[in-house]
């Protein structure tokens, strides 16, 4: 399970080479606040990994608004 790692902008500013490095080490993700709320994430970056596995996956639908007719069983499971 990773647990999110969460610092303010200030102390990543006194830091950031070393959360970075972490970030880079472990996979976790880095999380920014300022003044409590959480505004940016900061995640090692994936390349075309993501990419390819999504490729092929996105469905094109002629008329958006028009039920399918299918049962929600029948969809792919990767949109559940």
């Amino acid at each position: 399970m990773a647990l999110d790692i969460k610092v303010s902008k200030s102390y990543f500013k006194a830091h950031a080479l070393e959360l970075l490095r972490r970030v880079e080490a472990t996979g976790e993700p880095l999380i920014l606040s300022d003044r409590g709320r959480l505004v940016l994430e900061i995640r090692p970056y994936r390349g075309e990994e993501v990419r390819k596995r999504l490729r092929g996956t996105l469905l094109r639908y002629e008329q958006p608004t028009k039920p399918t007719d299918e049962p929600w069983e029948a969809l792919p499971v990767w949109l559940g």
